[in-house]
């Protein structure tokens, strides 16, 4: 997948687009205060394609104020999650492709004794999250900007989570794409050598092949085990986003998977 590899492309987009609109700079501290998700190179297939998308006034006053306090580039460098979330006593959860936001603020808001580290790489969506957390009180949301797999692989030590969370990830429909499924082998048995023992790895999608390949690999996985019997009910406590929505009215069938960590 092409991507880009200019640190500094979004911000000056956005300033860019301002000022020819006569408008004052989006993000006017300059592209300090905004990390890039390729900040950390590597040659691999990518899971994702990077999303900027128009930035709103609001979402980018929130990214250059809160990103100094609530914001994380991953880079590769060793996490402290105690030092992240300020407390050594709040159990971490990270989720994987928050959208824009609305359902982890919800989320957060119903469990304000655990932490969220919410990964994405789309910008408008981050500033949307921050704005949620800022607006509603949401100290234990933190917003991370670049490749989930870094993340887990070099900045979060073993056994570190207390759950994850990949809800409505691309499906990659056409076949010479699920190579770039994120639900894969490779990616499951790194993701749950970061998982407490007992802690839960959710997974929703309403593409119904995808949720039979998350089965099968799920499954697989030796050190997880199913807490139901296939798919699992579909939890109160996940609420219904936006592409939930959007398949729902497609008449697509949503399936989550719970599994929890032996």
């Amino acid at each position: 997948m092409s991507e880009s590899r200019t640190p500094t492309s979004t911000v000056e987009a956005e300033n860019t687009r301002a000022a020819r609109e006569g408008k004052p700079p989006m993000f006017p501290n300059g592209p300090a205060a905004r990390p890039h998700p390729d900040a950390h190179h590597e040659q691999r297939i990518r899971t994702f394609h990077p999303r900027r998308g128009r930035v709103t006034a609001a979402q980018g006053d929130a990214i250059n104020r809160l990103w100094p306090q609530w914001g994380l580039d991953i880079d590769g460098t060793p996490l402290d999650l105690t030092a992240l979330f300020g407390s050594a006593d709040l159990p971490v959860i990270v989720e994987i492709g928050f959208g824009m936001g609305d359902a982890t603020a919800q989320m957060a808001a119903a469990d304000p004794a655990t932490g969220i580290l919410a990964v994405d790489v789309h910008t408008p969506g981050q500033g949307n999250l921050l704005c949620l957390a800022e607006r509603n009180g949401l100290s234990n949301i933190r917003v991370a900007n670049g490749d989930a797999v870094i993340l887990l692989r070099d900045m979060l030590p073993p056994g570190s989570l207390a759950g994850l969370r990949v809800f409505f990830p691309d499906p990659w429909p056409k076949a010479r794409h699920h190579k770039r499924r994120m639900i894969q082998p490779e990616f499951v048995s790194l993701a749950v050598s970061r998982l407490a023992p007992g802690a839960l790895f959710h997974c929703a999608t309403d593409w119904e092949p995808y949720a039979e390949q998350m089965l099968e690999v799920l499954s697989a996985e030796p050190e997880l085990r199913n807490a139901y019997d296939g798919y699992a009910p579909r939890p109160d406590s996940r609420p219904m986003t936006k592409f939930e929505g959007q398949g729902l009215a497609k008449g697509h069938v949503v399936h989550d998977l719970v599994f929890t960590r032996r």
